[in-house]
């Protein structure tokens, strides 16, 4: 009928090009970035005892930033990649806990100025081990621990949340008893190596490069998007959605092996209590790059910018002398905020399907 009236019927509208979700978490990693350089020049005006000075332009500080975030990170990469398939990790701070304890035991010297180690675990033919040993002992130990989880959650269909929150307070038992609550000393030289300088960021770095081409370029990644999107899609689709999840689980365990590996070789030292919150920090750092709590959507870049958001939040509201009980108060409201937006996310891709 438009044809006979000579009217034309209204052509579709084309869908709006929208740019990556990183720009957006960029854009935010610069605009918080820039408040706090303007505090920082403005704080004599509330505060008499320090001068004005610059966020931004201290290369300490920065590093400083890249440092905290760096172990941390470790984790987050692996809890990205269980979020994507529609996942949660609780347990991956505790996992560093009984981790650290356990790997520190089998990179300790036998003998600590001249006597005995006072700290030993084991006796002498444990000890003075290649640094290769504690740190593959690191990453069996995570690995093992998120194939319990990946296993948990495959094959009796819990829920993840309390597989994992099982896992976190099991593996806090674990980093108690293994020495009855005592610190664990006196690593090997060639252990320290693994936190010292800047080896933390470049392992970082290294993982969050080899895990993003991984999800970006292989097989493996395309399952853990398709389980994420739809589980039920994705095992017609002839993917092996428990298998799958086991080895994501198993993954994200091995990665907190590693930063329980960093934490203690830069620490020098290995305590029960190691990796309190490190999980919550972990999923925050993704929550805020852009990963759907929903599963199906988010990177490892996105992941990384993230981190760099909380590294600089954390800088920043010491460089602005904020008390550390305020810093968890807005952090946390930060890390709802990042919620809401990812809920506001898919109600609009939603409508525009």
């Amino acid at each position: 009928m438009a044809e006979l009236s000579g009217t034309a019927a209204p052509a579709a509208r084309p869908r709006r090009r929208q740019w990556p979700a990183e720009i957006n978490v960029l854009i935010g990693l610069v605009v918080i970035a820039l408040i706090f350089e303007v505090l920082g020049w403005l704080q004599p005006m509330w505060r008499s005892d320090i001068a004005a000075q610059s966020f931004l332009w201290n290369s300490q500080r920065l590093s400083i930033i890249i440092g905290q975030v760096a172990i941390t990170g470790i984790i987050a990469v692996g809890v990205t990649q269980v979020i994507i398939t529609g996942g949660i990790d609780l347990s991956s701070g505790s996992v560093v806990g009984a981790t650290a304890m356990i790997a520190m035991s089998f990179a300790q010297v036998a003998m600590v100025n001249g006597n005995p180690n006072p700290k030993a675990i084991f006796g002498p033919e444990l000890m003075d081990l290649p640094a290769i040993v504690p740190a593959l002992v690191a990453v069996a130990c995570g690995a093992i621990a998120g194939m319990i989880n990946g296993a948990l959650i495959a094959y009796t269909q819990i829920p993840p949340f309390i597989a994992t929150l099982g896992m976190m307070v099991t593996a806090r038992g674990v980093a108690n008893w293994y020495s009855h609550g005592n610190p664990i000393s006196f690593p090997t030289q060639a252990y320290t190596v693994f936190g010292s300088g800047l080896h933390p960021v470049l392992i970082f770095v290294a993982l969050a490069v080899l895990f993003h081409l991984a999800l970006r370029f292989t097989l493996y990644g395309t399952r853990t998007y398709a389980i994420g999107s739809n589980p039920e899609a994705a095992r017609i689709s002839s993917i092996k959605v428990e298998r799958h999840l086991m080895l994501v689980y198993s993954i994200a365990g091995a990665l907190a092996g590693v930063a329980a590996l960093v934490l203690t070789s830069k620490n020098l030292t290995a305590q029960a209590g190691m990796g309190v919150m490190y999980e919550l920090d972990a999923i925050a750092m993704a929550v805020i790059g852009g990963v759907s709590l929903s599963g199906g959507r988010g990177s490892i870049l996105g992941t990384v910018l993230g981190a760099l958001i909380f590294g600089v939040i954390t800088s920043g509201f010491t460089f602005l002398g904020i008390d550390a009980y305020y810093q968890q108060i807005i952090k946390g409201a930060i890390i709802v905020v990042a919620v809401i937006a990812d809920v506001a996310r898919q109600k609009r891709r939603a409508r525009q399907a």
